[in-house]
């Protein structure tokens, strides 16, 4: 569970522009149903709140992420042996993932 949220399901699309290096990641919550926003909104809520980043070093961002004020949500997971993953609540309350490949 990188998310946070028990039995959680959401898709996912991973957009690479032309030639790679950057990343855009869109993703939708299937489970739970969306509910009515807020800035500490969780990440399966209505509107903008997410945004992604691929990181090499996973735990040095979020060292710094939390020196600058920004802490996680939930903890770090790995996803199928690939990815390990954190989640921190950023500037307006926006979360950004961040993801480090690992397999």
């Amino acid at each position: 569970m990188v998310c946070g949220i028990p039995d959680s399901r959401t898709e996912i699309v991973m957009l690479t522009s032309p030639g790679g290096g950057t990343r855009l990641e869109l993703a939708r919550f299937g489970r739970p149903e969306s509910v009515p926003g807020s800035p500490a909104a969780m990440a399966n809520e209505r509107g903008l709140r997410n945004v992604s980043f691929e990181v090499n070093d996973l735990r040095a961002a979020v060292d710094w992420a939390a020196r600058e004020g920004y802490g996680l949500v939930g903890g770090i997971g790995e996803y199928e042996g690939a990815w390990r993953m954190a989640y921190v609540r950023g500037p307006e309350g926006i979360i950004v993932s961040l993801a480090e490949r690992i397999g």
